[in-house]
């Protein structure tokens, strides 16, 4: 039988991505069950000192990577820690690989989700300025990331899992007098996620007590109306092992939930345990083909 095949991106190869990466790869604890292979790019570029050339590497791999799992010849593919602003200056419309990915496989919705030791967390809206988000949150965007996030646990973990979902005002609005969001976006979200019976959903919660819950065991994930209210309970408790996984793709991306790092490129010091757990988590969803 064939072996799932994951490919790999650098990243920018001036950042941590080509060290971490082949850290990974010589790990004892990488899956044995695929095989993994890393998309070819040119040398040259200088450790910790990013240009033109080394994002323009970046995003080729990103378009190469995307062509594989279009067309077949790939199972997953865990990608590098890219620079988002060099990728933008050379004409990368995207804010992030997330949405690329997006667009180049054909998905009308997908989810960011990131999962740790601790916590694991999915974010309705995910790029955009903190004064966009209640204006972009619907029922719909809601009910979409939550199923989203329902079915990836469901498979994780094989039983019902227990999904809180995060006011976005303080106290969760404290029915009105902080933002009426809760009582008309969020609370009938959540009833309607909880008819479709695929998880045990709860709020909307108070955001700056729920990560605590979750993180002790309370729950099995949280919803997260936008992207730092996630993140930053993530990265404070799961910063070195945490990953980036794109739900709602045809077939899975992950990532490693930190940046290039340029500024300890080529020093040898750069952990790799976040692309690790990266691998790992790919080796298990491909080895699951009913884990979006």
């Amino acid at each position: 039988m064939k072996r799932p095949l994951i490919l790999i991106t650098p990243g920018d190869p001036a950042g941590i991505g080509p060290e971490i990466i082949a850290k990974a790869l010589a790990s004892p604890d990488l899956p044995q069950s695929c095989d993994f292979e890393c998309i070819p790019y040119p040398s040259g570029s200088i450790l910790g000192q990013p240009d033109e050339a080394s994002a323009r590497i970046a995003l080729h791999c990103l378009e190469e990577a995307a062509r594989r799992l279009k067309n077949g010849t790939a199972d997953a593919v865990v990608t590098g820690p890219v620079s988002k602003e060099s990728l933008q200056a050379i004409g990368f419309p995207y804010p992030g690989q997330t949405e690329f990915f997006c667009e180049r496989l054909g998905a009308e919705d997908v989810t960011m989700c990131l999962s740790g030791d601790h916590l694991t967390v999915a974010l309705v809206t995910i790029h955009i300025p903190i004064a966009d988000v209640s204006s972009s949150l619907t029922v719909s965007s809601i009910v979409t990331s939550g199923t989203h996030l329902a079915d990836f646990m469901v498979q994780r973990l094989r039983r019902t899992p227990r999904i809180a979902v995060c006011g976005l005002n303080p106290h969760a609005g404290e029915n009105g007098a902080f933002g009426r969001e809760e009582i008309e976006i969020i609370a009938p979200a959540v009833r309607e996620l909880q008819s479709l019976g695929i998880a045990d959903f709860s709020g909307p919660h108070v955001p700056d007590a729920i990560f605590r819950d979750a993180a002790r065991g309370a729950y099995d994930a949280v919803l997260c109306m936008y992207h730092d209210q996630g993140l930053i309970p993530l990265k404070l408790l799961d910063f070195d092992n945490a990953v980036n996984i794109t739900l709602g793709l045809p077939r899975p991306r992950l990532s490693p939930d930190h940046g290039t790092a340029f500024a300890i490129a080529g020093k040898n010091i750069a952990d790799h345990s976040s692309v690790l757990r990266a691998l790992q988590r790919a080796a298990e969803m491909v080895g699951n083909p009913s884990i979006p």
